[in-house]
């Protein structure tokens, strides 16, 4: 597995926001989730990449943008400067890729900033309350007692964390891929901050209104995903108006890194479906 850079920086609040765009055809963009980076999606994103002018970020507290401890890294944050990357990029109507707490990023843009989408695909997204591992809950309420373990245990704890999001499990060169941005004195600290911020109040805001979302909007789920459970993705679709749901056999919550072929053939799929949107 090839770690690319992201070669693009954007300057929003103080904070150095890591992209990249490669490709030709329509816009599509992905979003990642935690504690994840654009990474997980970049083998994908290249496969897609003839088809589509693809854009990979990172968001503000993970991967390779800034984690200044006085930033905030929730999602309302993560909403709002979404649609302004897209106002920046002059981005109408991109096909949007949404993993984890990606997904609600995407949708509190669309239904709180103005974003429309020529299509929306939900894979396996923080998207209903509740949310959120025993685990997460624990470093939620002592963060900053998390934050001063010795560097080897916290780094035992995130991989153990990790490992936990794959049904196939990790080859020890995806774990580094998923671990390594989290390590270090900026890393180990950013891990739990972005936790601590964490909070359900911003799925609450906007889930009463995704009935009135009425751009094209596609759900893949991992069945095994032990994070969500895949009894949300058709709690999620019925809330949704038209929203269709495919799941992934042998998938956990890492699905791009479980179901590769699956989730690409499927993304495939559903993006020329409608790429002819304008």
């Amino acid at each position: 597995m090839t770690h690319h850079q992201l070669d693009r920086t954007v300057h929003w609040r103080g904070r150095q926001v890591a992209w990249d765009r490669f490709g030709d055809g329509p816009p599509l963009i992905f979003l990642h989730g935690t504690p994840w980076s654009s990474a997980l999606w970049r083998p994908i994103a290249d496969a897609l990449s003839s088809r589509f002018t693809v854009y990979l970020w990172d968001m503000p507290g993970y991967g390779a943008s800034s984690k200044d401890a006085d930033h905030p890294v929730d999602l309302g944050v993560q909403g709002e400067l979404f649609a302004h990357l897209c106002e920046v990029w002059d981005v109408r109507r991109p096909h949007v890729v949404a993993h984890d707490f990606g997904g609600a990023v995407a949708l509190r843009a669309r239904l709180l900033h103005g974003m429309t989408y020529a299509s929306l695909c939900l894979v396996d997204v923080v998207a209903l309350s509740p949310w959120g591992s025993p685990f997460f809950q624990l470093v939620k309420e002592h963060a900053e007692v998390f934050a001063q373990l010795p560097p080897a245990v916290h780094r035992g704890a995130v991989e153990a964390y990790v490992r936990g999001a794959s049904f196939r499990g990790l080859s020890e060169e995806a774990l580094d891929m998923l671990v390594h941005p989290w390590t270090g004195p900026d890393g180990q600290p950013a891990f739990y901050r972005q936790i601590a911020q964490a909070d359900e109040v911003y799925t609450d805001e906007v889930e009463g209104r995704y009935g009135d979302i009425d751009e094209p909007v596609h759900i893949i789920w991992g069945v095994e995903d032990a994070w969500i459970p895949a009894d949300r993705a058709t709690r999620l679709q019925a809330t949704i108006p038209n929203a269709s749901l495919a799941e992934v056999a042998d998938a956990g919550h890492l699905i791009q890194l479980d179901g590769p072929e699956a989730l690409t053939a499927e993304l495939s799929r559903w993006l020329e479906q409608h790429r002819a949107h304008p």
